[in-house]
């Protein structure tokens, strides 16, 4: 039977799921080393008030970003069996939800511009409704090469959106050195990506029509969105309480240690995203191998993340001068304290990919809320302390979610809280040794920087797995975790 496209193609799920990371994680690489890249030199072509002009129109575009998908694409990725008149559908309601949202930017657009005190943001807010039409007119079709597991052509498609970008931009500024270049490059890479998945999906839209039983697709966006509006807060509000209460230096310290520390973090699990929620929405409906592909991946994902964790933990006083410079020295704690929630949140984070894939979308905004509400009760307790205070509270409330969280899944589904104890366990509890045995042996490692957080790094691994192999289920996940990278002797599988 020839494939469709709506479904993957017949084969080996697990060489799809390898080849898909190996893929999305060499774009991402090519696509982070490109926003370096874009950082430098239009730096160098462009003065920092253009940046600040941009910097102002952010927040709105990231606050209507959480709108304008509305969870459809994840619909689309998900359901077992989708049909034409059911994509279609969807399509429709994506571009008049993006329309409508462009047409509240452009409304909002002098207001913004009021607010700041700025007139040349209303034009540029205004301008940037472009870019949320133009996702919403390919978002299905990007949905439909998720769920045929096209990791290698969207891979493609985001190196090229990426450079076109960076492209565009420069080219402007040989004609207009202004914030304009900027948008520029946006614009290029929110359309060429649509352009691509509509050339690569070989779907396309008919007139809309009413679908029966298209209201539990809709249903299941609502559960995503309601969870990305509840994280957004939950993401935010400690910046706003900062910034509020202890001011502006008080607040860069937090947010460069942050960042620092969350950015490496979510270079490991975006990638992962993309290829595992359409991996394990096709295997919902076999729960063996559902809870054997979570149970490979997850072990990897954090025995390549914990111990690095934790050496940046142990060695804050030392790497944080070294990376950003000394006048940010005074973060280093701050760092510390939200490095122990770094140890958790790779086990914590990828939960998303089984509210998704088995179709929880209700628990998923459930579960949002909790920790939005959880975070917030962290952040307040924390703020008389300053941002080291807000620091250590957030961690602390990430260990008592853990549990929760876990439990919460396991509810339902083939994955139960004893099987990630079991699997996830020996890692977790391998990175928190390492970090207590970096710390007693910090004093001794040398005192040139490079050869310290090196020596440290190579102590972590080798303690974390040594910890790890002393469990079976340990030795059972890193064979497993092993299996699933690619043969070394050519051909066989």
């Amino acid at each position: 039977m020839d494939a469709s496209p709506f479904d993957p193609p017949e084969g080996s799920l697990r060489k799809s799921v390898g080849r898909g990371a190996i893929a999305t994680g060499l774009a991402q690489a090519v696509k982070v080393t490109t926003q370096i890249l874009s950082v430098i030199v239009l730096s160098r072509l462009l003065a920092p008030e253009d940046f600040g002009i941009v910097a102002m129109c952010a927040p709105v575009l990231a606050f209507i970003a959480l709108f304008q998908d509305f969870g459809l694409t994840q619909a689309t990725v998900q359901k077992h069996a989708i049909t034409h008149e059911e994509v279609n559908y969807l399509f429709w309601v994506n571009v008049a939800v993006s329309t409508a949202l462009a047409c509240l930017m452009v409304g909002v657009a002098p207001l913004i511009a009021s607010f700041y005190g700025e007139p040349r943001v209303g034009p540029l807010i205004a301008a940037m409704a472009a870019q949320i039409v133009a996702y919403g007119l390919g978002a299905q079709h990007l949905a439909l090469l998720n769920r045929r597991m096209a990791f290698g052509r969207l891979a493609l498609i985001e190196v090229a959106s990426a450079v076109a970008g960076l492209l565009a931009a420069v080219a402007w500024t040989l004609v207009d050195r202004s914030y304009w270049a900027l948008y520029a490059g946006t614009l290029t890479s929110a359309i060429l990506p649509s352009l691509c998945y509509w050339a690569n999906s070989h779907w396309r839209p008919a007139f809309p029509r009413k679908v029966q039983g298209i209201g539990a697709l809709l249903n299941f966006g609502a559960g995503i969105t309601g969870f990305n509006f509840a994280n957004f807060f939950a993401r935010n509000l400690d910046n706003i309480l900062i910034g509020r209460y202890w001011g502006n230096t008080e607040l860069g310290l937090y947010d460069r240690a942050y960042k620092l520390l969350l950015f490496p973090l979510s270079q490991i699990a975006n990638p992962l995203s993309k290829v595992m929620v359409p991996a394990l929405s096709r295997l919902a409906g076999e729960p063996h191998r559902y809870r054997s592909a979570y149970l490979r991946v997850i072990p990897l994902m954090l025995v390549v993340a914990l111990p690095g964790v934790a050496t940046a933990v142990a060695t804050a006083d030392v790497l944080i001068p070294f990376v950003l410079g000394e006048q940010w020295r005074e973060s280093a704690d701050i760092f510390q304290a939200l490095g122990f929630a770094g140890l958790l949140q790779p086990l914590n984070n990828p939960a998303g990919w089984l509210f998704i894939s088995q179709g929880r979308s209700g628990d998923f905004m459930r579960w949002g809320i909790v920790t939005a509400v959880s975070s917030a009760m962290a952040f307040i307790i924390g703020l008389p302390y300053g941002a080291l205070g807000i620091a250590v509270a957030y961690a602390a409330s990430e260990y008592l979610r853990t549990p929760a969280l876990w439990l919460y899944i396991g509810r339902k589904g083939p994955l139960t809280a004893g099987d990630m104890l079991r699997a996830a366990g020996p890692f977790v509890l391998g990175a928190h040794v390492a970090l207590a045995l970096l710390w007693l042996v910090r004093p001794h490692l040398p005192d040139q920087t490079i050869v310290a957080i090196a020596g440290a790094a190579i102590l972590s691994y080798a303690v974390t797995v040594a910890v790890a192999l002393l469990f079976p289920f340990g030795r059972r996940s890193l064979r497993e975790a092993l299996d699933l990278l690619p043969k070394r002797r050519g051909g066989q599988d």
